[in-house]
């Protein structure tokens, strides 16, 4: 049987009145807010007729130009939702992956060329196909104009509204003079030395490609590490990914075999490939940038450090062998000498 003093119920009775006033008291009808239905959706170019396969939708256009284009927007839940229709001027993420301007930020280039309807419904498992207009302006400049299209639904259940969006680039390139033109800056190379005396060390390359023409560009080029004021050289190939007018990346490349005889000379050439379109008639600039570094071969010069003293050490050792076979050449014809006095002596 167990017993309870009166301090300790007192104690008890404290603690069980602290727990009721801490512990809210839900009301006896509270239930849990129902969870919002998870909303899929899919949004493709399309022609009047529904998707027509297209990843994405490209035109070149004269300044003026109108055009209708479509989308289709595939409802894949399993209830009826109003989308949200808008266009943006496009961009490529630090990654390399196409993008829309958020619906805050104004868009002043091709997502202005875009127009189309605020709001389409589309009942559940159903895809409606959109017409929106592209109006090219009469003082738009020649090249690329990149602008994305979405289909998009905002959530609201937190303290922060979210915008979800899918959607595809619209690509729409004014006619006239086209330029792919590419700049190369911050070029840096890095010597790593190999601890293998026989084989050479790497050196890592890094630069920033800069489009400044008017139409998306991808690049390939060569990175060439010449040592021994040029005398001998290693190279590799180095590729330039897609960067949209006006747009920048940074890329690295890796050059292996290099010795790092002292003054290294790194250059950099990439020719720019204009992509999409006609580019028929386009110019092209390539690019190129130099960096020289100086680099101290560790490796080799231990290595020549070892071989010095091994040689110094066998003429060393040679030079002693050679001393001691003379002294004792010496001694000897001493010894006979004097043996020969002592006979000559006892003869007489």
């Amino acid at each position: 049987m167990f017993r309870t003093s009166p301090r300790a119920l007192s104690r008890l009775l404290a603690v069980l009145a602290v727990v009721l006033v801490a512990t809210p008291i839900a009301p006896a009808g509270a239930m849990a807010e129902p969870t919002t239905p998870t909303v899929t959706w899919a949004v493709q170019p399309a022609d009047r007729n529904g998707p027509d396969g297209r990843r994405w939708i490209e035109h070149t256009l004269d300044p003026g130009q109108v055009m209708t284009e479509h989308l289709a927007v595939r409802n894949l839940s399993d209830s009826s939702v109003v989308f949200s229709l808008k266009a943006a001027d496009g961009y490529l993420t630090d990654k390399g992956r196409f993008n829309m301007l958020p619906s805050n930020e104004t868009s002043v280039d091709g997502g202005t060329w875009i127009e189309v309807q605020e709001q389409v419904t589309v009942g559940a498992r159903q895809t409606k196909v959109v017409p929106f207009t592209i109006t090219v302006p009469e003082n738009a400049t020649p090249g690329d104009h990149p602008a994305g299209i979405a289909a998009t639904v905002t959530s609201t259940g937190g303290t922060v509204a979210v915008e979800s969006r899918v959607g595809f680039r619209v690509m729409m390139r004014a006619s006239g003079t086209i330029t792919a033109s590419l700049a190369v800056d911050g070029l840096t190379a890095t010597y790593t030395p190999s601890w293998n005396p026989f084989s050479g060390g790497t050196v890592q390359v890094s630069y920033t490609a800069t489009n400044n023409g008017n139409v998306t560009v991808t690049g390939s080029g060569q990175v060439t590490v010449s040592e021994l004021f040029g005398l001998t050289g290693r190279d590799a190939t180095t590729e330039v990914d897609e960067i949209l007018p006006g747009g920048q990346k940074t890329f690295d490349a890796r050059v292996d075999g290099v010795w790092g005889l002292g003054r290294m000379r790194t250059t950099v050439d990439i020719t720019p490939a204009v992509q999409g379109g006609d580019a028929t008639d386009a110019v092209i600039r390539p690019a190129s940038a130099t960096v020289t570094t100086w680099s101290v071969p560790w490796a080799q010069l231990v290595l020549l450090l070892v071989v010095v003293a091994l040689v110094v050490v066998v003429v060393v050792v040679r030079r002693r062998r050679r001393r001691r076979l003379a002294q004792m050449l010496a001694t000897a014809r001493e010894e006979g000498r004097a043996e020969g006095r002592k006979t000559t002596t006892v003869g007489g």
